[in-house]
């Protein structure tokens, strides 16, 4: 089976490289497991207000509380996906994540929707974004990042859609509609019968079915070499890191706070955008659509960073999409509160966080190689949630004290500036075995 699995993929090299059918499933999964979880944690942070009556800051600690279990379990992660797969590792965590959804519907105490949040994320952490960024960064080096790119464009495309009718299925404003309760059984029901289906699709390395990466051939890799000889352009040789010598290149730390900093606004966002706009008198429904106008746009900008990353120096690219969603918080921040502001900064943060998110996953391949990617991403993740789980807890503090969220989100901003010049400060590592590799004079 596996060697008539291998053969017909092979064949598949003269025409569409398998690595691109990869792109639409990575897409849906990342759609189940991050959509409800994350960009939708507003919608049922003001359905949980509603209900129980909690306030800014135990809603704030079930989000954070997911970034101590991605920060403890992280490097497990990691060697867990190395070492048994991608396809394998999702399945498992869709079928946690289906659990996890299950037992939020069932939700009527503070303790029980901390633990469903753990069950959830604990899902998505080995079955999502850490394992299919693995998958995607054997299938693809030249492409790595346009193909990470158009990966997420896929799950923010349907994110558009999925933000605004998961507001109308749990809005507690209308009592004839399915509320949090049903909606989240429908969620786990539905997760768990597409993980098997979905993960039948994937692919761990192409290298497995006698293929190449990029859908290059031997004779390919050949051409390009005497063509870079000929034309006076040197190939630098393609070194793996093991996970030693990554910790011990300035650039996988800065990396991880980069990606850590400019990440704790987006996740105190997550969460503390709807309730915020609830604040200020609009209703969920149209905070659903503030959300979905900085996916919208962020969708195109995963498939413009994408392309921009695999063109220019990625660490310079970083700092430039960065800065563009730093400005979008401040606009949102110290504008005037209205629409026009909310939609001003939709637009900023989503080319910001679009454009950065498919580098920022991208550029750890381009510096450390294909063969540890699992385990390194995994450890960078210890520092990146630490600082993660800072960020909506402080906001939902900084709102129960001072019943604002003006100096909490300010702060964040400009968190995520310092996060921009820590990758611009991310130089690509030189390689040990490189200097062995350079003859003597």
């Amino acid at each position: 089976m596996f060697l008539n699995a291998r053969n017909k993929l092979a064949d598949k090299r003269k025409k569409t490289f398998y690595g691109w059918y990869l792109v639409p499933v990575f897409g849906a999964v990342m759609l189940i497991a991050t959509t409800p979880l994350f960009h939708a944690m507003g919608i049922w942070a003001v359905a949980m207000e509603r209900a129980f009556g909690w306030n800014r800051t135990q809603l704030s600690l079930a989000l954070s509380f997911t970034r101590v279990e991605g920060g403890i379990l992280g490097p497990v992660e990691g060697y867990l996906v190395d070492r048994f797969g991608t396809k394998r590792m999702v399945l498992i965590g869709m079928i946690i994540m289906g659990l996890g959804w299950l037992v939020f519907s069932r939700v009527n105490h503070l303790l029980i929707f901390y633990f469903a949040y753990l069950v959830i994320a604990l899902g998505q952490g080995l079955g999502s974004w850490l394992a299919l960024n693995t998958m995607m960064n054997n299938w693809f080096v030249r492409k790595r990042s346009f193909a990470m790119g158009t990966s997420n464009a896929l799950a923010r495309f349907g994110s558009l859609f999925f933000v605004p009718l998961l507001a109308w299925l749990v809005d507690p404003d209308f009592l004839d509609r399915p509320g949090w309760s049903l909606t989240a059984f429908m969620l786990g029901i539905i997760t768990i019968l597409l993980a098997f289906p979905l993960t039948s699709l994937l692919r761990n390395r192409p290298e497995d079915y006698g293929l190449l990466p990029d859908g290059d051939t031997e004779d390919d890799l050949r051409r390009r070499r005497e063509a870079a000889v000929s034309s006076g352009i040197r190939i630098d040789p393609q070194y793996d890191f093991t996970v030693q010598q990554a910790l011990r290149t300035p650039a996988f730390w800065f990396i991880s706070l980069g990606h850590g900093f400019t990440s704790m606004v987006l996740l105190a966002f997550m969460l503390h955008l709807a309730p915020m706009m609830t604040d200020m008198g609009y209703s969920l429904q149209t905070a659903a659509f503030v959300v979905s106008g900085y996916t919208a746009v962020s969708m195109v900008f995963q498939l413009i960073g994408g392309y921009v990353g695999d063109r220019v120096p990625k660490n310079i690219a970083l700092l430039m999409f960065t800065l563009c969603q730093a400005f979008g918080v401040f606009i949102l921040t110290f504008g005037p509160p209205n629409l026009l502001s909310a939609y001003g900064f939709a637009l900023l943060f989503g080319i910001g966080f679009g454009g950065r998110n498919p580098i920022s996953s991208s550029i750890r391949g381009d510096y450390f190689g294909r063969k540890h990617y699992g385990k390194i991403m995994g450890i960078s993740q210890v520092p990146m949630n630490v600082l993660l789980l800072i960020g909506p807890i402080f906001a939902g503090v900084m709102r129960d004290s001072t019943g604002t969220y003006q100096t909490a989100f300010a702060v964040l901003g400009v968190m995520a500036v310092v996060g921009g010049f820590c990758f611009l400060f991310a130089k690509k590592p030189v390689h040990p075995d490189s200097y062995s590799a350079i003859s003597p004079v």
